[in-house]
């Protein structure tokens, strides 16, 4: 490659890197709040960066180095997201002490996690010391957007009460995953099965009804709980409740009795998309 062209490299990258160390010692002197950016925007001066350069390497060679570190980062970062399913929305922080072994700062998150949102609002105190720097994580708050569920409630409590985030978006993601298969689970069904499939809360909802519109008053209740603990472990619960006409019930007293505790057998052998199929051909079939 010309030499020129690498120099051009070499002086955007120092230019760049003084940028940060300048705004960095701007930000240290005022001690103000900064803000940072969605994963979204994060993304863009990466994009940004290779349109610029691409630009001025037309017709010649694209260092390869360099092109293939901004691919890496732009797939790691990508990955993350898609794994995850943990976008954010906005990061901000404000420095609100610091002396010469003690600084700490204030910090507010806020995103989404697949359907659900939050508000993370803590304090991170960092000592440092001869050997190494510790940091704790003091007065978290969170906020949800399901916070009303117990089960989400127990577990926000005992996060902020022990103040670790680590545990609290790991747990968070594999949360959330739950919520989004019975969200896509249950647009699935509705869609398949529109006269038979109803969803009283919408597709957030944990509950979808099934009815034979040949026979009045015939209701299946598909009951689709997700159970988080305090520590923040998920487990799907799913049950089913009858609402039956009682000239329906005196025909087939014995099946109708059965069918909540067939359904949980059919959910261990089938899995849960099998067994709601199922059940929704069954309550089709009735005549």
């Amino acid at each position: 490659m010309d030499n020129s062209i690498c120099q051009v490299y070499e002086d955007e990258i120092q230019s760049l890197e003084e940028e940060i160390k300048l705004l960095a010692e701007k930000y240290e002197d005022n001690q103000q709040e900064a803000t940072f950016f969605s994963d979204k925007e994060m993304l863009m001066p990466i994009k940004s960066f290779q349109r610029e350069f691409q630009g001025v390497s037309k017709g010649r060679e694209f260092p390869s180095g360099l092109k293939a570190q901004l691919e890496s980062l732009e797939t790691d970062l990508s990955f993350l997201m898609k794994f995850t399913g943990i976008q954010f929305a906005s990061h901000s922080r404000k420095t609100v002490e610091k002396t010469r072994n003690r600084t700490v700062q204030k910090h507010r998150l806020s995103g989404n996690c697949h359907s659900l949102s939050f508000q993370l609002e803590f304090q991170l105190l960092e000592m440092q010391n001869k050997k190494n720097v510790s940091a704790v994580i003091t007065d978290l708050s969170i906020i949800m957007e399901s916070g009303e569920d117990l089960d989400v409630s127990k577990f926000v409590s005992s996060t902020e009460e022990h103040g670790n985030l680590l545990t609290f978006f790991r747990n968070l993601s594999s949360c959330a995953e739950w919520y989004e298969h019975r969200r896509c689970t249950f647009l699935h069904f509705k869609a398949k099965y529109p006269d038979v499939v109803t969803l009283p809360e919408g597709v957030l909802g944990d509950y979808i009804i099934l009815r034979n519109p040949k026979v009045s008053g015939f209701e299946l209740l598909i009951v689709w709980k997700i159970h988080i603990d305090e520590e923040g472990r998920t487990t799907p619960v799913l049950d089913l409740l009858t609402k039956v006409p009682e000239q329906v019930l005196e025909q087939k007293m014995a099946t109708i009795e059965n069918a909540p505790t067939r359904f949980r057998s059919m959910l261990l052998l089938f899995g849960i998309e099998t067994a709601i199929e199922n059940l929704i051909q069954v309550v089709s079939s009735e005549k």
